[in-house]
């Protein structure tokens, strides 16, 4: 079964240096029917303005993706140490006990566009730690590249959890195929641009899942330059 979240069906949270949808229940965004997808609990899909503080959080027992899509972002820990992150690289911060952060947009004149996934880990209270990778456009140009799993093969980031995040930059009229894994749910989600999915337009800001299918997706590109991602998770029952 293929099942479309749709972009504007998306929760919202606005401030003035700070826009975010949430494809599922975050915050104070709370739909019943969309608490989760497997381990996966959070796609947030962030704008920060520029100079723009996220301020000092403290957070525990998730694994916490960050793909920067366009701009930098600044992260300062409380143990006082710095990270810069720009376009192509992803974060994963294992949080375990606890971790205590602050975020910023360093840029005075750009967004700052990223999306923040939050993953169940498969332990809890585990020491904190933290990785970061540039991925080569040419690794994701019109091919699916795994950027995220369990095994941290291929020179993947390393999660704890049974779960495979790819990334694809596909150009229009390009075409490309991914095997449906077998006992495994799918999550598909566009980034930019937009992609076509078994007859299926997808945009930005849409999601998409995959359950109880087997055979292989194929994704057609629609618009150039469209940058998407596919979560392969546990068949969990949420």
């Amino acid at each position: 079964m293929y099942k479309l979240r749709a972009r504007e069906k998306r929760g919202k949270t606005v401030t003035d240096i700070f826009k975010s949808a949430h494809s599922f229940s975050f915050a104070q965004y709370f739909d019943p029917f969309n608490m989760g997808f497997s381990d996966l609990r959070a796609i947030n899909d962030n704008i920060i303005a520029p100079f723009g503080n996220l301020g000092e959080q403290t957070i525990a027992n998730m694994e916490i993706i960050t793909v920067i899509l366009d701009g930098a972002l600044q992260y300062k820990f409380l143990t006082g140490k710095t990270k810069l992150l720009t376009d192509g690289q992803v974060q994963l911060t294992s949080t375990g006990s606890g971790v205590t952060f602050s975020s910023f947009n360093p840029s005075p004149v750009n967004n700052t566009h990223l999306l923040e996934i939050w993953i169940l880990p498969s332990k809890k209270n585990f020491t904190p730690s933290f990785q970061v990778k540039n991925f080569m456009h040419e690794r994701r140009l019109n091919r699916i590249n795994l950027i995220v799993s369990g095994s941290g093969k291929d020179g993947s980031l390393k999660i704890r959890q049974d779960a495979e995040i790819f990334q694809s930059i596909l150009d229009a009229d390009k075409t490309v195929y991914f095997p449906i894994p077998e006992n495994r749910k799918l999550w598909l989600q566009v980034a930019k641009g937009a992609i076509e999915v078994n007859s299926n337009i997808l945009e930005a800001g849409d999601g998409m899942s995959v359950v109880n299918e087997t055979g292989e997706i194929e994704i057609n590109g629609v618009e150039s330059s469209s940058n998407f991602l596919i979560f392969s998770l546990r068949n969990l029952r949420i």
